[in-house]
């Protein structure tokens, strides 16, 4: 189903060039089932074979994500958990993956927005509470943009040191997702300990 998957995008971007990755990123970015590891890298591998230019590639992509993202935010914001459910049934959203993004927002704040674009499963879905909780518009879009640019820069630069083998950044990349959890997860904890120490301090006034 993969091969067939980065067959139909790179059919996409051959034929629209810059406007069909765009608009791959931008379903990447809402709950249809578009990976940025099979776009991003054949990006990278156009940029290395003077078919694409590499700024022009990454802004594209980039207003690609932030596009889409937009539009989750929105369907969550006007429309509520009830109609992001009716249209993601026809794009094979997962329940149990929202419900866990949801509580991921909710427990975490705004800043987990510019981070979820490193966490495989969350990047597709975090707009969606985002929206829900009415977040504000402007934070959205500048932790959106930066995230979605530094994401889809480095599996660019992948694709493109890479070249013919670009297929290879989609059978690793998940040890790249887990090393950002992982990273994630000993902040937090470190985050907590400190808490918890600083907490216990008896106050001498």
């Amino acid at each position: 189903m993969v091969e067939h998957l980065a067959e139909y995008f790179v059919y996409a971007i051959e034929r629209a060039g810059y406007a069909g990755a765009g608009l791959l990123m931008a379903l990447e970015s809402m709950i249809a089932p578009v990976p940025s590891e099979l776009v991003m890298p054949f990006v990278g591998f156009l940029v290395a074979e003077g078919k694409f230019a590499m700024i022009t590639a990454i802004v594209a992509t980039s207003i690609g994500s932030l596009i889409g993202s937009l539009i989750s935010y929105w369907m969550g914001y006007f429309g509520g958990k009830p109609f992001v459910l009716t249209v993601g049934r026809y794009l094979l959203l997962n329940l149990e993956h929202l419900a866990w993004t949801e509580q991921w927002f909710a427990r975490h704040g705004s800043w987990t927005i510019f981070v979820s674009r490193f966490i495989p499963v969350v990047r597709h879905l975090i707009s969606i509470p985002a929206g829900v909780g009415k977040m504000r518009i402007v934070p959205f879009c500048l932790y959106t943009l930066i995230g979605a640019t530094i994401w889809n820069s480095f599996l660019l630069l992948c694709g493109y040191k890479l070249r013919q083998n670009w297929t290879v950044v989609q059978q690793y990349s998940h040890i790249v997702d887990i090393g950002v959890v992982i990273v994630l997860l000993l902040g937090v904890g470190w985050y907590a300990v400190r808490h918890l120490r600083s907490s216990s301090v008896p106050n001498k006034s």
